[in-house]
């Protein structure tokens, strides 16, 4: 069978868009709010109640499913994970009511939690080291590419059906057509019938770093070389894996924040939702730009010569002050310098979410990838469940402001707890896990 040139690039293309696919499938009733909540009669603390119930399956979902993914491996795990929300997705346009929405949001969140452990794996299984930067930026991109989508895919099937439950299933279908082109493209590099030799060869030994080495001192430690993945305990021990997890904890929960409630802020503020479709789609069309240049500045810096870590913590601060910029928000009356402001804030976001996304692969064995990055979903999980549910409170009883003031502050301990925490220690010098 002929070689494909540059086969790694065509799996980032299909982690493209499985995270495209994933957010047009969660951001649909994001789209709809305005229109189920006058339907349905819905406070903002019911909508939160639809919000939390995802975010539930989700963040817990997202250790399970790393953990699963890094037992059955990326190919079975991210198919039978995409086969079950994409039929979820299609099913909830039966739903009639707050506890039927609510169901299918908690089966839809614990569906879709496999996509970002899974697609982490894959990088740290098809990419050299000093591509994965640009690799993540690739996949993740997909989650602002989604967003600024549905809109446009939404309101046109609302418009012309009169109805919001063919939009479920429009959206839903999409999964099912990325399934079988996964299906047949996606093998691990050591068994992947099209994959040349000389591209076999670079990814092999490029990826592989002191956390894919056998250990220095004898003892095999579980999850390195051919083993299983690292146990809890040897990854609960790291600062690095807490950095990772403080830092995923308490920023993720500032993009769900917009993706979840923007429509609905526009509302509060004034604006219609076809007058300000264009401020619906600019922050997220800069969350895309956000990730590759923070993809692609943390690898020129490496390519340059400086190490992993430093470069990766870099892209980190600049982008957790470019959140800084939710503040202004409060102040401006203006629709574009709102837009503005909420650009900035995204794209800053999503730069540094993509080096806390990009640290599993440096750090940790290739077997143990997606139990860290999952760790790491639960966490953004759970502090966004708690922000949603006082965001819903909060909004009934006095306003947005103090939940946007707290989304640009907040980021901050993120930061430092990512400088301080992902650092070399003795687990470097033995091998267990990567210098970065």
């Amino acid at each position: 069978m002929r070689p494909l040139s540059s086969l790694r690039w065509y799996i980032g293309a299909l982690l493209f868009l499985s995270t495209v696919i994933n957010y047009i499938d969660r951001q649909t009733l994001s789209v709809l709010a305005p229109v189920l909540k006058e339907q349905f009669r819905w406070t903002n603390s019911d909508f939160a109640l639809l919000v939390i119930a995802f975010r539930v399956a989700y963040s817990f979902g997202q250790t399970a499913s790393g953990r699963l993914l890094d037992r059955v491996g990326t190919r079975a795990g991210l198919s039978v994970a995409v086969a079950f929300y994409s039929t979820v997705a299609v099913l909830t346009s039966l739903a009639s009511g707050l506890r039927s929405f609510i169901a299918f949001r908690f089966l839809l969140g614990a569906g879709e939690s496999a996509n970002w452990p899974g697609a982490t794996k894959a990088v740290s299984e098809w990419f050299p080291r000093r591509e994965s930067g640009w690799a993540v930026a690739l996949f993740d991109s997909g989650s602002s590419i989604g967003a600024a989508l549905v809109p446009f895919i939404v309101l046109a099937v609302h418009r012309i059906s009169g109805s919001w439950r063919p939009a479920f299933i429009v959206t839903g279908v999409l999964g099912f057509l990325w399934l079988p082109l996964f299906r047949w493209l996606y093998r691990s590099p050591e068994e992947h019938p099209r994959l040349s030799p000389e591209e076999r060869a670079d990814i092999l030994q490029n990826r592989a770093s002191a956390a894919d080495a056998p250990p220095r001192h004898g003892r095999p430690e579980t999850g390195a070389g051919g083993g299983g993945p690292l146990g809890y305990r040897t990854l609960l021990s790291l600062p690095q894996t807490w950095g990772i997890v403080i830092g995923k904890g308490l920023t993720d929960p500032v993009w769900f924040f917009i993706t979840d409630w923007f429509a609905v802020y526009l509302a509060s503020r004034g604006f219609t939702l076809e007058d300000s479709l264009l401020a619906f789609w600019v922050p997220f069309l800069a969350a895309d730009l956000g990730n590759f240049a923070g993809g692609g500045a943390s690898s020129a810096l490496i390519a340059r010569g400086w190490r992993v870590g430093a470069a990766r913590k870099l892209v980190v601060v600049l982008g957790t002050l470019a959140m800084l910029l939710l503040i202004p928000t409060l102040y401006v009356s203006s629709l574009g310098w709102l837009t503005t402001c909420f650009a900035i804030a995204t794209f800053g976001y999503a730069a540094l979410s993509t080096m806390i996304l990009n640290l599993p692969a440096d750090i940790y064995p290739t077997r143990s990838v997606a139990s860290v990055s999952g760790m790491g979903g639960t966490a953004a999980g759970v502090g966004t469940i708690a922000a949603t549910y006082l965001t819903g409170v909060v909004a009934d009883r006095y306003s947005f402001a103090p939940i946007l003031m707290g989304a640009s502050l907040v980021p901050l301990i993120a930061m430092v707890a990512v400088l301080v925490l992902v650092r070399n220690n003795a687990a470097t010098r033995a091998g267990v896990v990567s210098e970065i």
